[in-house]
């Protein structure tokens, strides 16, 4: 007597990805283009869109997977948004930030992948150093670095720092071009107006935070370890790469002595993961709160309307913060 076992909505899922990857793959056009004949690009998250809609500009029709709002750390993919992402011309990420785009783009056999964590230098931020959660503009001792201990490794906050996010931009052209060569002049000229308007924020940044009577802030987690390394800055973040991860009473206590021993002014929170333990350490040491915002997303409660007006906003808080002349 044969018995059916029912099948697992898990397993019913797998399945329908998997189908709906291999019709994508077989389909005439390879699902690459739209009706009007635009690339079709899919991004990571918001830092990668931007990157995606300033370059391709007209030629391309951009989806981003992360919803507005959505703390990109914690991104499930549905069954839909995988098979989309399989009938992408060109796929923009960022290997390492989203373990579930990680997956998908790996079995989605898109051959056109920019992957930002590739197209420029990564380092370890939001480490502990004898308890301290920092990155610094300056190098530790060798002495430090023994007892380093790594947070998450590798810091994937790369487009907060505008001289290595425009040479991601520049790695985006290479793959919009190659996926679609016929409008490789239009990439090309839209990546160099891109670069020269992150070069000028660079220069914003440098001569905005040039006179200060501070060089230490304080954030949620440890989003912003390239800025301050490029202009000279520490940051001494509550937790470590990962935001939703809680500090220990030992970070708590040893944030206090910091904070006045470095006459810190403002505790930063962010506009998506939960400000409770910042508002809480400011109201503690009776500090003021700002937002600076890690940009991992726009939304209603964003500084500005894009990358350039929420980096400035930025600027804005840390020069409130640092004491900027």
């Amino acid at each position: 007597m044969n018995i059916r076992r029912p099948i697992s909505t898990a397993t019913l899922a797998g399945v329908s990805v998997l189908g709906l990857l291999a019709l994508s793959a077989c389909s005439p056009s390879g699902g690459a283009r739209t009706e009007d004949g635009k690339l079709k690009v899919t991004a990571s998250f918001y830092p990668m869109e931007f990157l995606a809609r300033q370059i391709g500009g007209k030629h391309v029709e951009v989806t981003d997977l992360t919803k507005p709002g959505v703390e990109p750390h914690d991104l499930e993919l549905s069954p839909q948004q995988t098979a989309q992402l399989g009938e992408s011309g060109a796929i923009i990420y960022l290997k390492g930030l989203q373990p579930a785009v990680d997956d998908a783009v790996e079995q989605s056999g898109v051959k056109n992948v920019a992957d930002a964590a590739s197209l420029t230098s990564l380092e370890e931020h939001g480490t502990e150093v004898d308890g301290h959660h920092h990155t610094t503009g300056d190098n530790h001792s060798d002495s430090e670095s023994e007892h380093s201990e790594s947070e998450g490794g590798k810091d994937p906050h790369v487009w907060l720092d505008p001289v290595k996010y425009a040479e991601v931009a520049k790695g985006v052209n290479k793959t919009l071009a190659k996926a679609d060569p016929d409008h490789k002049a239009d990439y090309q000229k839209n990546t160099d107006a891109l670069v020269k308007k992150l070069d000028g924020l660079n220069t914003e940044f440098k001569n905005g935070l040039k006179k200060r009577t501070s060089d230490t802030f304080l954030t949620t987690h440890a989003a912003f370890g390239y800025l301050a390394e490029r202009y000279g800055l520490t940051e001494e973040a509550i937790s470590g790469l990962d935001p939703e991860s809680e500090p220990s009473a030992k970070r708590i206590r040893e944030l206090h002595t910091l904070a006045k021993d470095h006459h810190v002014s403002t505790v930063f929170f962010e506009t998506i993961a939960n400000p409770a333990t910042a508002k809480a350490l400011a109201g503690d040491l009776h500090l003021k709160t700002d937002v600076l915002d890690p940009l991992e997303g726009i939304n209603a409660k964003s500084r500005g309307k894009d990358y350039f007006g929420v980096q400035r906003a930025n600027l804005a808080a840390l020069q409130k913060a640092l004491g900027s002349k």
